[in-house]
């Protein structure tokens, strides 16, 4: 398997545990999705539903497979999908923090690009 199909693999398993740990604790009127773009290498978890405040339809994980690296666009999980990566063998030269403005990504210990 080469490199972006083991990518694309890890990154869906990722996030499905993701999904299944919130899924566990359900709420009424709200979902969880999932959404697994391979022709464009977006996969994203999504929250869409209802609360007393309101409509929510909210980007939980974003992470794009771009140049061969993860770039996580957005991520509002407590210890940050870039651990799970870590935690799977994934070097930190593969892990683009794309949240961070790109003058910053020099201080982390990630991929600036």
């Amino acid at each position: 398997m080469d490199k972006l199909e083991k990518y694309r693999t890890l990154i869906k398993q990722v996030l499905s545990r993701h999904a299944e740990l919130i899924n566990r604790r359900p709420k009424p009127d709200m979902e969880t999705e999932l959404s697994f773009d391979e022709d464009h290498d977006h996969y994203m978890l999504l929250k869409i539903g209802w609360t007393p405040r309101g409509r929510i339809n909210s980007t939980t994980i974003h992470v794009r497979l771009r140049n061969g690296k993860f770039w996580i666009e957005t991520d509002l999980t407590e210890n940050g999908i870039a651990t799970d990566l870590l935690a799977a063998g994934v070097p930190k030269d593969d892990i683009v923090l794309a949240f961070q403005p790109p003058e910053m990504r020099q201080y982390t210990e990630f991929a600036v690009a």
